[in-house]
């Protein structure tokens, strides 16, 4: 496949963040001075020149959508959409948009610290295999429950599963055809239902999901460590 394909980036950003216990959904609280959302989408308009973003948000939310606009580096390439119900409603409306052949990311909102790095090797394996999904060893003891009983499972068996969750649009627009299934967490899980095939990429331990309070304070300390390095 070309090595100059359109790129999308599908960015969720539809939760409500209750965990967070604010008076605003997670993805508009801010780190530094700029909202979780801001750091997300600049960072993969900061990875291709020529990649769309289309943003999924609540109809609720979309003027706050709006006003980070003019802060990022080229608000002329995102594009604003309103979710569903559920995640895989709101990728189902972000896809929905997309008509030219590419290579889709789907990237949750809240992870503010995906790399420039992270984004061009997912893009790069999809070219050539077709999907790129992120993904980290575990390093804690894992266990699986079983009924009323629960064994030790071997850890060197089990990722993590990050974003950008990375598509040839062939694979994934298809796959979105179908009827919701609880067995969908992810977008990964939609086209490997689809029979598609989904391929691992190595992933960044930094690549962290904003959920909890404590989680702000990780971002920061991390985007401070980085900012040292530039």
């Amino acid at each position: 496949m070309e090595n100059n394909l359109r790129k999308y980036a599908v960015i969720v950003a539809g939760g409500i963040g209750k965990r967070m216990g604010a008076d605003k959904p997670k993805q508009f609280l801010q780190i530094k001075g700029k909202s979780i959302l801001w750091y997300s989408i600049q960072q993969f308009l900061k990875a291709y020149n020529d990649l769309q973003v289309i943003l999924v948000l609540p109809e609720e939310f979309r003027g706050l959508g709006i006003e980070l606009l003019p802060e990022l580096i080229d608000r002329e390439r995102v594009q604003i959409i309103t979710g569903g119900a559920t995640r895989f409603d709101s990728v189902k409306k972000g896809i929905s948009v997309i008509h030219k052949k590419g290579i889709v990311f789907v990237h949750d909102g809240v992870r503010c610290l995906v790399s420039v790095d992270l984004i061009q090797r997912c893009y790069e394996q999809a070219v050539e295999k077709g999907s790129a999904i992120p993904a980290v060893a575990a390093t804690d003891s894992i266990r699986i429950i079983e009924g009323e009983i629960n064994k030790v499972a071997d850890r060197n068996l089990v990722r993590i599963i990050q974003t950008p969750q990375t598509f040839q649009s062939d694979l994934l627009l298809p796959a979105f055809q179908c009827e919701f299934e609880p067995s969908f967490t992810d977008e990964a899980s939609v086209v490997e239902a689809a029979g598609g095939k989904v391929l691992l990429i190595e992933g960044e331990y930094s690549n962290i999901k904003i959920t909890r309070p404590v989680d702000l304070l990780v971002a920061e300390t991390i985007l401070d460590e980085q900012m040292k390095n530039i």
